[in-house]
């Protein structure tokens, strides 16, 4: 069945969207739609996989415990396992479309 990325955009101020597009026992690619949000103060994700992560639309600001990177549209990272990292920034003018895929 055909589907399309930009399906199903919701802008939430208040939380981000979470599409799960496919999931086996190896790998979970999922959308992320961000509208201003960021991560927690002192909350850092550490997982147990590798994230791939691309920018389709909009940008946003990763920060890892050296570093941010800036991520605008067509900028991807692969993210280690166990890495902590963190969302710093997403726009709040216009959504954050993130690809990301846990393997």
């Amino acid at each position: 069945m055909k589907k399309n990325i930009f399906e199903n955009i919701i802008i939430n101020k208040n939380k981000e969207q979470f599409f799960d597009l496919l999931e086996t026992d190896n790998i979970k690619i999922e959308k992320i739609v961000s509208n201003g949000q960021s991560s927690p103060i002192n909350f850092w994700y550490s997982q147990e996989k590798n994230e791939f992560v691309l920018i389709l639309k909009g940008n946003a600001i990763l920060e890892f415990e050296q570093k941010c990177i800036e991520l605008n549209e067509g900028d991807y990272i692969d993210i280690k396992a166990f890495t902590k990292h963190r969302v710093k920034y997403t726009n709040k003018d216009e959504s954050t479309i993130w690809l990301a895929i846990f393997y």
